[in-house]
């Protein structure tokens, strides 16, 4: 079967003579496909048949719940417990994998929901899903009234809570597909009656906002289909369900081509050892399709779970070097963005005579920062902004150093003023921790070392500035500390190359892996 080529871009993602291969047949209707990235399986529903079944290389397809709730859609959380949208109870529930179930959303405003459709995690942790009432129509539900009036598309913040409904009530005929682009500022969602995907602006609070369509008219009067199952690859590139198999949008809404597949096709995932099978759930089979792009990083693709006899017990590995390429889990990872302040960095800051301006320019660190910092949020990285803040007076700065007189002579970093705050483009996003300071180590006198331990980070990436200073001294404490420092030389700078240089290709040698912002960008997957 030959796939369609409608702009050259389509032949970067997938071979258009890439085989369709069938992995398993004979089922009623396929729906929710998703791959444990451990194990490396794929779990998928049979909703009319009431049956959740498995499928690897070596076993073949075989069953693993009954009944399965008519469960449709299906992810992963950043632990690998299992989401699943179920249509016969009207609930969004986790399966832990030790069997316990757990109900995440049930209600909105005392209503049941119509039917949780699909689903996708965040890496903050919320999870955001789809509400038409599918689930509540004979074959694949069980037929009975709704109570909520609405479909809706709903969030469920980090930690747990209530559900929030995150668009307008009556945007939606019948919300289905779901995914977040690679940096997850946008979300798009597809409506099956309306044939259209809409994307969202996703803000700070999880909020979402700046509705528009950004393709329409996805039906045909030739062949069936309609979008139902969405993901994103890791270009940003949209591959919806549609008649005659997967079409796939660009970011900017073109229409490059289109994967052609033997039955109508309900819903996709990628898997396979280097995610780079997608398989595709398609009515009476399951199939399998070998590509060249990668999914959009998802927190759970990134998890190394264990349910081995020595998963509690291992001695932590330092991030691994292979064939030069770093090799970094994110669970274990928090990211540092040290001192990038007005005053510090900017022209107009106290500090600006020093030629630190000019030295994160040539540097370009706050672009460096931001495009890692964006990169480890979508990988589940977390990410800690370590500020230095005076108080308006200097009380508690001991003048003990140049450093600290010229601080307070310049009347520098003061809480509340412009030289204290961050500069454009890093301020802290939701789901980041702030730390404040008064000595040059992010370690001295802070709450750092306690969010590292809350949340299990062991391997720390240091940005900021200077290099020479609280970069530096961050790293010779960390490592004396037991944790695995990482320094991005070219998102660190100081006041002129020479200091950088020399803190960088000695000093810091001794007491982190010195690499660059690419490095680790491939290193987190």
């Amino acid at each position: 079967m030959t796939h369609v080529t409608l702009r050259p871009e389509f032949e970067t993602l997938i071979d258009p003579y890439a085989p369709v291969g069938q992995v398993g047949t004979g089922f009623e209707f396929t729906e929710g496909p998703i791959w444990h990235p451990v194990h490396q399986y794929l779990l998928f529903s049979d909703m009319p048949a009431d049956v959740r079944r498995r499928w690897d290389a070596k076993r073949g397809v075989v069953e693993v719940k009954r009944p399965s709730n008519k469960c449709n859609g299906m992810t992963y959380d950043a632990e690998l417990n299992l989401i699943v949208c179920e249509h016969a109870t009207s609930s969004l529930i986790r399966e832990r994998p030790n069997g316990r179930r757990e109900v995440i959303a049930s209600h909105f405003e005392n209503q049941e929901l119509n039917s949780p459709n699909d689903v996708c995690v965040h890496s903050s942790g919320a999870i955001y899903f789809s509400d038409p009432w599918y689930g509540r129509m004979p074959v694949y539900g069980v037929e009975r009234p709704r109570q909520l009036g609405f479909q809706g598309v709903f969030r469920v913040p980090p930690g747990g809570g209530p559900p929030k409904l995150v668009v307008d009530r009556h945007m939606f005929d019948q919300p289905n597909g779901l995914c977040f682009s690679p940096d997850e500022r946008l979300l798009y969602v597809n409506d099956t009656t309306q044939a259209l995907i809409r994307a969202f602006d996703v803000e700070a609070d999880g909020s979402l906002a700046n509705a528009r369509v950004f393709a329409s008219g996805i039906r045909s009067e030739l062949e069936p289909g309609l979008p139902d199952g969405m993901k994103c690859d890791q270009r940003g590139n949209v591959w919806v369900t549609a008649p005659g198999g997967v079409w796939v949008y660009s970011p900017s809404g073109e229409l490059l081509g289109k994967v052609r597949v033997p039955e109508l096709v309900a819903n996709l995932a990628w898997g396979g050892p280097e995610f780079r099978t997608l398989y595709l759930t398609a009515t009476h089979s399951v199939y399998a399709i070998p590509v060249k792009a990668g999914p959009r990083h998802e927190p759970y693709m990134s998890s190394r779970a264990s349910t081995g006899p020595d998963s509690a017990s291992a001695a932590p590995a330092s991030p691994q070097l292979t064939g030069g390429d770093m090799q970094l889990d994110p669970r274990r990872c928090a990211m540092i963005v040290q001192d990038l302040q007005n005053d510090v960095i900017m022209e107009g800051g106290a500090f600006a005579d020093s030629g630190s301006p000019v030295h994160a320019r040539q540097q370009r660190v706050v672009d460096n920062v931001r495009r890692l910092a964006d990169v480890a949020r979508a990988r589940g990285v977390v990410i800690i902004h370590v500020w230095f803040i005076v108080e308006p007076g200097a009380p508690g700065v001991t003048l003990n150093a140049p450093l600290f007189e010229g601080l307070v002579d310049s009347g520098a970093m003061v809480r509340g003023s412009w030289g204290a705050a961050p500069v454009p483009g890093l301020e802290p996003r939701a789901g980041d921790f702030v730390v404040e300071k008064m000595r040059m180590s992010a370690w001295e006198g802070t709450r750092l070392e306690t969010i590292l331990k809350a949340t299990g980070r062991d391997m720390i990436i240091n940005t900021g500035a200077w290099t020479n200073m609280s970069i530096e001294h961050t790293a010779r404490t960390g490592a004396d500390k037991g944790y695995f420092m990482i320094v991005p030389e070219d998102c660190c700078s100081t006041m002129n190359a020479d200091w950088h240089n020399a803190s960088i290709n000695f000093a810091m040698q001794n007491v982190a892996v010195v690499t660059n912002a690419d490095a680790v960008i491939r290193g987190l997957g």
